[in-house]
């Protein structure tokens, strides 16, 4: 029988569908927090802006060969301090080096760092924080404190500490300062990570879907990594995405001041520390890896950002 509202506006009362049907989408499965983010971040201009630039940059880094045939450790002294020409477009360093083709290479040794950097201190961080969030007690007491102390180590005075003795130990090449690099970031960022997956896992055990799980006789490895790790992934992962940025930025800080990547490996931070004593008479050997440098976190907290407000239904 025919509701007779819908025949007086001419409408069939079937045609309406409830909220949860349109959650559903045309599968007929309803949709998870990460498809609903994702139909989000497309609509995102910065999202898409931030991903472009990105992708970009992960193709040099892949793919230096594309951009530029120079060798970016090939020097000619006759050229030194060269203003970009023609022949160099953003001309030469101190040692007659070709500078566009040193920030070409040096994308990959940026992006390695910042990307090693990124995974080491969330695994770490996030094992640590859901151990302690879930069991609490006296392990989330003893891995708090532990983690305080970490955090209450000033970044680059902790970083001269440790990539000294490693430097002291003998380590060299270009490959190995990378981990240690690596290594030295991570072990004092880690506790940002362990926080916010500590929080999240507090908050996620105290659902109802925790509390089903362990009334079903569920171990605590299971309850774990199929019910607490999935639904405490998303604010790290914003955590990660941002980080990986500051990351870029505390490489180039640390081989500024001497301590960090150095030849024969090419970065951005290693380019700025040749040039800091030249800005005044060659100002292109500092603007030019400064500027790719400032593009890249820009480029990553703006996806941060983007991913944030896509994961969080309060900021939508």
């Amino acid at each position: 029988m025919t509701d007779p509202s819908s025949a007086a506006t001419g409408t069939d009362a079937s045609t309406y569908v409830t909220a949860a049907e349109h959650a559903q989408g045309k599968s007929g499965k309803p949709r998870s927090l990460w498809s609903d983010a994702w139909r989000d971040l497309r609509r995102r201009p910065l999202f898409i802006i931030a991903g472009a630039v990105i992708v970009l940059l992960v193709i040099v880094a892949l793919f230096p060969g594309l951009f530029t045939s120079a060798d970016p450790n090939l020097k000619d002294l006759s050229r030194s301090r060269e203003a970009p020409s023609g022949d160099a477009i953003f001309g030469y360093d101190l040692q007659g080096r070709d500078v566009f083709a040193r920030a070409i290479y040096g994308t990959r040794w940026s992006l390695l760092v910042g990307l090693g950097a990124a995974v080491v201190t969330v695994l770490l961080g996030s094992i640590i924080g859901l151990l302690a969030g879930f069991y609490g007690g006296w392990l989330d007491g003893l891995l708090s404190r532990v983690g305080e102390v970490f955090f209450g180590l000033p970044f680059v005075l902790g970083a001269i500490v440790i990539l000294t003795m490693f430097r002291n130990a003998g380590v060299d090449g270009a490959l190995p300062i990378v981990g240690v690099v690596v290594l030295s970031i991570s072990v004092l960022s880690w506790p940002v990570a362990m926080r916010i997956m500590r929080s999240a896992a507090i908050a996620a055990k105290q659902q109802d879907y925790v509390k089903a799980a362990r009334a079903l006789g569920a171990k605590s490895s299971r309850i774990v990594f199929r019910h607490l790790l999935p639904n405490t992934l998303a604010p790290v992962l914003v955590y990660a995405t941002i980080a990986l940025g500051a990351f870029i930025g505390a490489e180039a800080t640390l081989s500024f001041l001497g301590i960090g990547l150095r030849d024969p490996a090419v970065s951005w931070g290693v380019m700025i520390s040749d040039s800091r004593n030249y800005v005044r008479v060659a100002p292109h050997m500092l603007l030019f890896p400064a500027g790719f440098l400032t593009v890249t976190v820009l480029a990553f907290v703006m996806l941060g950002d983007a991913v944030r407000e896509a994961l969080d239904p309060k900021l939508r």
